[in-house]
């Protein structure tokens, strides 16, 4: 057995692969590896890059959908002592080669028919030397890059590679960028095996359970289902789903014992019936990527009674911030509950102090979890990463070293108990008639009619109440239309007059979604106000 603990991201693998040799590690399609198979072509891909040859700290980008070779690219690049960097497969080539030219991707691993795709938008991109494809490579002829065919990148002999410590990166993950480029979030060794830890610890995950990576594994999330799973040696099913009925079928094929996904899957799940097998096998569902609508929860908890729900908060500049834990939820649905373990969580004003019980302020996270910036733009590394002010948390006056969190620009309150409510994003908050209000509590009120399907408000300029608030809603499923009189109807038995919608518009489903599956706010506002000026 291994006598050190897990401190590289890759330590995560080779370690439960000695404990767990035989036992199966990751499962897409009809394709299984164990973790000694899972181990051996990690190391291998590292070796194949050492060969190149690829220097300390370089960047592997990855722009495949979610597979195995996708799995042992990630950690093999790490384990040679380079640096991830995940693309979603959804991006298209002007995006691609943003992030490749941003981050100066020297390797890029994919398929033969994505890199036909792409070819052209890679001639500008200087950095890139190498491209390894997972199939085809002998068809193909470019006398721009090497190409190079990945089983025979995997089979090179074991090498000597990088030396690296904890403190090193291991990824750049670029979040969706509904206005202007995405960020690169640069998360170091450290902020992902602690991130593992800290996530496997408290959902309790163990080598009997079956995770179902829904989740793009580009996003923090959706990598997590690997890294928590990894460290204790649990199962991983990939799945690339079509529709939402493929993911209860996974499930119930499978046998998933945990699921985290985002508000609009969960909301799309909820409108099926569930076979009685999931419940029989599912041990908890978790969400992220916002708050989950009381309705979509209670909806959840009757097709699967028998599973835990875990609410949770994250964002991935510090991976994952809080959870409520399941015996809190009937008491307070609406929390999204306390600091994960080895994390804390502030509540700030502008001038730095902490906030009193009940008085919205900023979040703010500190920790091992706390991201290393964006690459390259400090502007906006600034905007968000910021020094802790002494005396607050555990700063004392006499440290001399700072310390840097992450200011999450998201507004929360804290209650008396010390459990943390979700208000909304700052730059989001609508005014209107003189009042804040979160974009969620009034999509919350929304959901609970059930007279739609999926919505999102926002704040619209008008003349005499500042901004307006309106919304863009599907029909439920099952039905044609939405009756708007009777849900404004709705909303005015349980809303102030404020935060009633000026106007809704009915869309065929689903609604827009960035990359990472979240119901995309800004560009449907943007697009609703482009209709309106043309």
């Amino acid at each position: 057995m291994q006598s050190f603990d897990a401190h590289l991201l890759h330590h995560l693998i080779a370690i439960s692969a000695d404990r767990h040799a035989d036992s199966t590690a990751l499962t897409h399609g009809d394709v299984s590896l164990d973790f000694a198979h899972l181990h051996r072509q990690v190391s291998g891909f590292a070796a194949g890059l050492m060969g190149l040859p690829i220097h300390r700290g370089e960047r592997v980008g990855i722009y495949l959908e979610k597979r195995c070779e996708t799995v042992v690219a990630s950690f093999g690049a790490t384990a040679a002592g380079a640096v991830f960097v995940p693309m979603n497969p959804l991006l298209k080539g002007e995006q691609l080669g943003f992030i490749i030219q941003d981050c100066g991707v020297r390797v890029l691993v994919t398929s033969a028919e994505r890199f036909r795709q792409v070819k052209d938008v890679l001639a500008s991109c200087p950095s890139l030397r190498a491209v390894v494809l997972t199939d085809g490579a002998e068809q193909e002829i470019d006398q721009t890059w090497p190409l190079l065919d990945w089983a025979q990148f995997v089979a090179a002999p074991p090498c000597a590679t990088h030396r690296v410590i904890d403190t090193d990166i291991a990824a750049i993950l670029y979040t969706s960028g509904s206005t202007g480029r995405p960020k690169g979030v640069v998360l170091s060794h450290r902020n992902m095996v602690a991130g593992a830890k800290s996530v496997a610890s408290y959902l309790d995950n163990c080598p009997t359970d079956t995770l179902l990576a829904a989740l793009p594994l580009s996003f923090d999330a959706g990598f997590s289902q690997l890294t928590t799973a990894f460290h204790v040696g649990a199962k991983v099913v990939l799945l690339n789903y079509l529709l939402p009925r493929d993911v209860l079928k996974a499930m119930v094929k499978h046998r998933v014992t945990g699921l985290t996904a985002v508000p609009p899957l969960y909301i799309q799940l909820t409108q099926l019936d569930w076979p009685p097998e999931i419940d029989q096998n599912l041990r908890y569902f978790a969400n992220t990527g916002g708050r989950m609508p009381r309705e979509t929860l209670n909806l959840l908890r009757q097709r699967a009674p028998s599973a835990k729900p875990f609410l949770m908060y994250g964002l991935t500049e510090a991976f994952r911030s809080t959870y409520l834990p399941p015996d809190e939820v009937d008491r307070r649905p609406d929390s999204i509950g306390k600091a994960i373990p080895n994390a804390e969580i502030l509540v700030l004003r502008e001038d730095g102090t902490e906030c009193g019980p009940d008085e919205p302020g900023e979040l703010v996270h500190r920790g091992a979890l706390v991201g290393q910036g964006y690459w390259n733009d400090a502007e906006k590394t600034a905007e968000r990463y910021k020094l802790l002010p002494a005396g607050v948390g555990g700063r004392e006056s006499g440290l001399q070293l700072p310390e840097y969190a992450v200011f999450s620009g998201d507004t929360v309150r804290k209650d008396a108990e010390g459990f943390l409510y979700f208000i909304g994003r700052r730059d989001e908050m609508m005014k209107t008639s003189g009042y804040r209000v979160s974009p969620t509590e009034v999509e919350e009120v929304l959901y609970a009619t059930r007279l739609l399907g999926e919505c999102a408000a926002f704040g619209v300029d008008h003349a005499t109440l500042g901004q307006a608030i309106q919304v863009i809603a599907t029909p439920p499923a099952g039905a044609d239309a939405v009756d708007v009189p009777a849900l404004l109807a709705a909303c005015k038995q349980c809303m102030p007059a404020y935060m009633v919608p000026h106007g809704v518009q009915v869309v065929s489903g689903p609604l827009s979604r960035n990359p990472n599956g979240k119901i995309d706010r800004k560009l449907l506002s943007t697009q609703w106000a482009q209709q309106q000026t043309g």
